[in-house]
């Protein structure tokens, strides 16, 4: 039987203030999510400034890198590459760029997803979160 570790509170947290610092530092107004492995929410923050919209696109987005195992942005591509039948996928709504699956040991514990910015700015912000773990 295969173990695999699972993200605790304190973990969440500490990601959640990297990902906060870095968007401040940089004057974005973001919402930030993360949820774990199954794609349940375990944090979610808006920051004052941005858009109400961004604290639905942001959960959608880390639900859908959780899910997926990888980049939401990578769906994103395969829609804008011509595959649309991708948008029937049931479960997944979040298909844009700025949701970051969080690995361990090769694993997929969780996801980040932000949205408040451009996407890639979104990413940058998941990605300085997770590299506080």
């Amino acid at each position: 039987m295969k173990q695999q570790a699972q993200l605790e509170l304190e973990d969440v947290k500490r990601i959640a203030a990297a990902a906060e610092a870095h968007a401040r530092q940089q004057g974005w107004a973001v919402s930030i999510a993360i949820v774990d492995a199954g794609g349940h929410l375990l944090w979610l923050q808006r920051l004052d400034g941005a858009a109400p919209i961004s604290a639905q696109i942001a959960p959608a987005k880390a639900h859908t890198a959780a899910l997926g195992r990888r980049e939401s942005k990578s769906y994103e591509d395969m829609i804008n590459q011509g595959r649309v039948s991708f948008l029937s996928a049931p479960g997944l709504q979040g298909l844009l760029e700025g949701g970051v699956p969080i690995l361990v040991d090769g694993q997929c514990v969780g996801a980040i997803g932000v949205s408040g910015v451009k996407s890639s700015e979104d990413v940058e912000i998941g990605r300085a979160g997770i590299a506080a773990l």
